[in-house]
Protein backbone atom coordinates (compact mmCIF):
# COMPACT_ATOMS: atom_id res chain seq x y z
CA UNK A 1 0.00 0.00 0.00
CA UNK A 2 1.03 3.86 -0.70
CA UNK A 3 0.07 6.45 1.02
CA UNK A 4 1.02 10.05 0.48
CA UNK A 5 1.31 13.26 2.54
CA UNK A 6 -1.75 16.32 1.89
CA UNK A 7 1.94 18.39 1.54
CA UNK A 8 2.52 19.87 -2.24
CA UNK A 9 -1.55 19.87 -3.04
CA UNK A 10 -2.62 22.45 -4.99
CA UNK A 11 -6.10 24.14 -5.57
CA UNK A 12 -7.30 25.64 -8.87
CA UNK A 13 -10.17 27.89 -9.55
CA UNK A 14 -11.97 28.26 -12.84
CA UNK A 15 -14.63 30.07 -14.47
CA UNK A 16 -18.22 29.75 -14.38
CA UNK A 17 -19.51 26.40 -15.21
CA UNK A 18 -22.66 25.23 -15.27
CA UNK A 19 -25.10 22.28 -13.77
CA UNK A 20 -25.76 19.10 -16.11
CA UNK A 21 -28.11 16.64 -15.97
CA UNK A 22 -25.57 14.01 -16.04
CA UNK A 23 -22.04 13.55 -13.86
CA UNK A 24 -19.32 15.22 -15.11
CA UNK A 25 -16.30 13.56 -16.39
CA UNK A 26 -12.76 14.74 -16.71
CA UNK A 27 -13.10 15.89 -20.46
CA UNK A 28 -15.79 18.52 -19.21
CA UNK A 29 -13.25 20.30 -17.54
CA UNK A 30 -10.27 20.34 -20.56
CA UNK A 31 -10.96 23.65 -21.98
CA UNK A 32 -10.98 25.33 -18.23
CA UNK A 33 -8.20 28.29 -17.89
CA UNK A 34 -7.40 27.56 -14.42
CA UNK A 35 -5.51 30.17 -11.65
CA UNK A 36 -3.72 28.47 -8.97
CA UNK A 37 -4.99 29.49 -5.28
CA UNK A 38 -2.14 30.08 -3.33
CA UNK A 39 -1.03 29.82 0.34
CA UNK A 40 -3.50 27.13 1.33
CA UNK A 41 -3.30 25.33 4.69
CA UNK A 42 -5.76 22.98 4.39
CA UNK A 43 -8.30 21.77 1.59
CA UNK A 44 -10.71 20.00 4.27
CA UNK A 45 -12.83 17.30 2.83
CA UNK A 46 -14.73 17.00 -0.34
CA UNK A 47 -17.06 13.59 -1.09
CA UNK A 48 -20.75 12.22 -1.90
CA UNK A 49 -23.07 11.56 1.37
CA UNK A 50 -26.39 9.99 0.83
CA UNK A 51 -29.09 11.03 2.46
CA UNK A 52 -31.06 8.97 4.34
CA UNK A 53 -34.43 7.95 3.95
CA UNK A 54 -37.10 5.88 6.66
CA UNK A 55 -39.57 3.85 6.08
CA UNK A 56 -41.71 2.37 8.78
CA UNK A 57 -43.40 -1.08 7.58
CA UNK A 58 -47.19 -1.32 9.44
CA UNK A 59 -47.07 -5.20 8.72
CA UNK A 60 -43.27 -6.16 10.18
CA UNK A 61 -43.00 -3.45 12.37
CA UNK A 62 -39.53 -2.70 10.62
CA UNK A 63 -38.41 0.68 9.89
CA UNK A 64 -35.75 0.22 6.71
CA UNK A 65 -33.12 3.17 5.40
CA UNK A 66 -33.46 3.76 1.90
CA UNK A 67 -30.65 6.11 -0.26
CA UNK A 68 -31.96 9.56 -0.80
CA UNK A 69 -29.90 11.77 -3.12
CA UNK A 70 -26.16 12.74 -2.85
CA UNK A 71 -24.63 15.50 -1.79
CA UNK A 72 -20.89 16.35 -2.07
CA UNK A 73 -20.95 18.77 0.81
CA UNK A 74 -19.17 21.56 1.83
CA UNK A 75 -15.42 22.04 1.53
CA UNK A 76 -13.19 23.97 3.94
CA UNK A 77 -10.44 26.04 2.59
CA UNK A 78 -7.87 27.53 4.56
CA UNK A 79 -5.21 29.77 3.21
CA UNK A 80 -2.68 32.68 4.15
CA UNK A 81 -4.11 35.92 2.90
CA UNK A 82 -2.15 36.94 -0.06
CA UNK A 83 -4.08 40.23 -1.32
CA UNK A 84 -2.13 39.88 -4.25
CA UNK A 85 -2.64 36.27 -5.06
CA UNK A 86 -4.98 35.89 -8.54
CA UNK A 87 -6.50 33.32 -7.10
CA UNK A 88 -7.13 34.07 -3.73
CA UNK A 89 -8.83 37.29 -5.45
CA UNK A 90 -10.51 35.21 -8.04
CA UNK A 91 -12.45 32.69 -5.32
CA UNK A 92 -13.35 36.62 -3.18
CA UNK A 93 -14.81 37.55 -6.59
CA UNK A 94 -16.38 34.29 -7.27
CA UNK A 95 -17.93 34.23 -3.89
CA UNK A 96 -20.18 37.71 -4.65
CA UNK A 97 -21.71 36.09 -7.86
CA UNK A 98 -24.48 33.32 -7.61
CA UNK A 99 -22.89 30.95 -10.20
CA UNK A 100 -20.63 27.33 -10.25
CA UNK A 101 -17.23 27.66 -10.69
CA UNK A 102 -14.84 24.98 -12.00
CA UNK A 103 -12.21 23.38 -9.21
CA UNK A 104 -9.51 21.54 -9.51
CA UNK A 105 -7.36 19.87 -6.57
CA UNK A 106 -4.07 18.14 -7.97
CA UNK A 107 -2.43 16.01 -5.44
CA UNK A 108 1.51 15.72 -4.74
CA UNK A 109 1.29 11.77 -5.93
CA UNK A 110 2.78 11.44 -8.86
CA UNK A 111 5.67 8.36 -9.67
CA UNK A 112 8.54 9.39 -10.78
CA UNK A 113 8.09 10.71 -14.17
CA UNK A 114 4.26 10.21 -14.12
CA UNK A 115 1.00 12.47 -13.80
CA UNK A 116 -0.33 13.24 -10.25
CA UNK A 117 -4.10 12.47 -9.33
CA UNK A 118 -6.52 15.07 -10.03
CA UNK A 119 -9.99 15.91 -8.13
CA UNK A 120 -12.63 18.03 -10.69
CA UNK A 121 -15.82 19.27 -9.61
CA UNK A 122 -18.36 22.34 -9.59
CA UNK A 123 -19.07 24.54 -6.61
CA UNK A 124 -20.78 27.47 -5.35
CA UNK A 125 -18.29 30.06 -3.09
CA UNK A 126 -20.50 30.19 -0.22
CA UNK A 127 -18.81 31.82 2.14
CA UNK A 128 -15.61 34.23 2.46
CA UNK A 129 -14.31 35.50 5.99
CA UNK A 130 -11.12 36.85 7.03
CA UNK A 131 -9.60 34.91 10.93
CA UNK A 132 -7.55 37.62 12.38
CA UNK A 133 -6.17 35.64 16.01
CA UNK A 134 -3.38 36.05 18.31
CA UNK A 135 -0.41 37.79 17.72
CA UNK A 136 1.78 34.67 17.17
CA UNK A 137 -0.57 33.60 14.29
CA UNK A 138 -0.80 34.47 10.06
CA UNK A 139 -4.05 35.79 9.25
CA UNK A 140 -6.41 33.53 7.60
CA UNK A 141 -8.80 33.85 4.67
CA UNK A 142 -11.27 30.81 4.74
CA UNK A 143 -13.54 29.55 1.88
CA UNK A 144 -16.31 28.14 2.12
CA UNK A 145 -17.09 26.18 -1.32
CA UNK A 146 -20.90 24.27 -1.08
CA UNK A 147 -20.04 21.61 -3.84
CA UNK A 148 -22.82 21.04 -6.49
CA UNK A 149 -21.57 18.01 -8.77
CA UNK A 150 -19.92 14.70 -8.70
CA UNK A 151 -16.13 14.57 -7.66
CA UNK A 152 -14.32 13.72 -11.09
CA UNK A 153 -11.17 11.41 -10.15
CA UNK A 154 -8.35 11.13 -11.93
CA UNK A 155 -5.61 8.83 -10.77
CA UNK A 156 -1.45 9.18 -10.71
CA UNK A 157 -0.24 7.56 -13.85
CA UNK A 158 3.13 6.49 -14.67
Amino acid sequence: MTVYATAGAKLYIGGVKAQQSTDFIASDFSAEVWVEVEEVEGLGSVGDTSEAISFTSLGDSRTRTFKGPRSAGAMEVVMGIDPADAGQVALIAAEKTKFDYAFRIVLNDAPQGGTPSERLFIAKVMSQAEQFDQANNIMKLNASLGVNSNIVRINAAA
